[in-house]
C-alpha cells in the first residue's frame, strides 16, 4: 500500500501524533532582519523545523559570462546544518541539497520581478538549522521573508506547505514522522493571493483520486502560512516607520 494506516498515525479521535487535527499546520514563528550584514534576512520555525535565509543584492554579476542584459539572475544555495538532525553529519553538497537549491531558484525566478534590476545578481542562501519535516517549504518561506526584507520586488508573497494522505484522509504540514510514513510527500509553493502554483513536487507515488484533495490541503496550508507571514511583515514595517519617525523628531 502507498498510504499509511490510521492506526499508526491517526488516533480514533482524528488526532495526529503531535496532537494536531488533519487540517492544522504546525505553530509558525517568523522573524525578519536578524542578520545585520545581509541585505535581507528571514527566519521561519514550522514546528521543530527551523530555516534561516539571507539575501545579498542586487549586485554586480560574479561572472561576466552569466550577465543577462534585461533582468537579474538568481543564485541560490540550500544546505542543512551539521547539527540539524539527531545524527551529526559532515557538511556536503549532496544530490538532495543541489536539487533543493534548483527548486528554490526556479520558484523565485517566477516570483521576483527580475527586470527591475537588469545586469545584476541576487544571492539567496538558505540553511536548515533544525530538521523535522517540510525542510524545503520552510526554506522557501524564509527566503520569501528575506527577499521582502531586502526590498526585492516580488509579484506577491511566496508561501509553501506540505501535505500527505493517511488512510485516505488528507493531512497538512507534515512532520518528519509523517514524512517517513508510506503516504505521499507533497510540497506546494504558491503566490499567496492569486494562488498561482510556483512549485508542485511529490517524492512518492499516490493514486490520482487522492491528488486533488492533497493539493487542496496544501493550498489551505499555504493560506494559513501566509496569514502569519503577512502579519510579520506588517509588524516589521510598522516598527521601521516608528523608528524613522522618532529619528526625524
Amino acid at each position: 500500500r502507498t498510504l499509511a494506516t490510521s492506526m499508526e498515525y491517526l488516533s480514533p479521535e482524528g488526532l495526529r501524533i503531535d496532537g494536531r487535527r488533519s487540517h492544522e499546520i504546525r505553530k509558525i514563528v517568523c522573524k525578519m532582519g536578524i542578520i545585520d550584514k545581509a541585505d535581507g534576512s528571514g527566519y521561519v520555525e514550522q514546528g521543530n523545523t527551523k530555516a534561516l535565509a539571507t539575501v545579498y543584492g542586487p549586485h554586480e554579476v560574479s561572472y561576466k559570462s552569466k550577465v543577462v542584459h534585461d533582468r537579474a539572475i538568481l543564485n541560490t544555495q540550500y544546505s542543512i546544518a551539521t547539527f540539524a538532525t539527531s545524527e551529526r553529519r559532515a557538511r556536503i553538497r549532496d544530490r538532495r541539497s543541489i536539487e533543493a537549491s534548483r527548486m528554490i531558484r526556479e520558484v523565485f525566478e517566477r516570483a521576483v520581478i527580475t527586470d527591475l534590476a537588469p545586469r545584476s545578481q541576487i544571492d539567496i542562501y538558505v540553511q536548515v538549522l533544525q530538521s523535522d519535516g517540510g525542510n524545503l517549504c520552510a526554506s522557501i518561506n524564509a527566503a520569501s521573508l528575506a527577499l521582502i526584507d531586502a526590498g526585492i520586488g516580488l509579484r506577491d508573497f511566496v508561501c509553501a506547505c506540505t501535505s500527505s494522505c493517511i488512510d485516505e484522509i488528507p493531512i497538512v504540514d507534515i512532520n518528519y514522522v509523517e514524512e517517513t510514513a508510506r503516504g505521499p510527500d507533497f510540497s506546494l509553493a504558491i503566490l499567496a493571493r492569486s494562488e498561482k502554483v510556483l512549485l508542485c513536487h511529490m517524492n512518492s507515488r499516490t493514486h490520482v483520486d487522492h491528488l486533488e484533495r492533497i493539493t487542496n490541503a496544501a493550498i489551505d496550508g499555504c493560506k494559513d502560512v501566509f496569514t502569519v507571514m503577512n502579519q510579520t511583515v506588517r509588524d516589521r514595517t510598522e516598527g521601521q516607520i516608528a523608528t524613522i519617525s522618532v529619528d526625524a523628531l
